[in-house]
């Protein structure tokens, strides 16, 4: 599989169109689709660039992913995670206690709604 069709992969796992995606990576449109088709190779800024999007760029390059495959996560996500990896077991316990109170306290209001 060439890097190409790897990219196109990262791209739609991560939601983007072409145009989209050529635009976090200061791109154009047309320079995308030439990555995508293999015409044209992308250069280390535009890398950088989808890799803070969230593209594994390991995968595109090689075929080999950097970790396992996982939705992308917005900001407030990655935050939340990484503070839960940072807790000990007690923490984490909490952590999860408080979000099944406040996810449960939610469907309780939707379905008196």
């Amino acid at each position: 599989m060439s890097i190409g069709i790897r990219l196109r992969e990262e791209r739609e796992r991560l939601g983007f169109s072409q145009a989209g995606f050529a635009e976090i990576a200061g791109a154009h449109r047309k320079s995308q689709g030439n990555y995508e088709l293999g015409e044209r190779m992308p250069d280390a800024a535009y890398l950088s660039a989808i890799a803070a999007a969230g593209a594994d760029v390991l995968y595109i390059l090689t075929g080999q992913r950097s970790a396992p495959a996982t939705p992308s996560l917005n900001p407030r996500q990655r935050a939340l995670l990484n503070h839960y990896d940072h807790c000990d077991e007690e923490g984490k316990r909490h952590l999860e206690t408080t979000a099944s109170y406040v996810a449960q306290q939610q469907v309780a209001v939707k379905k008196r709604a």
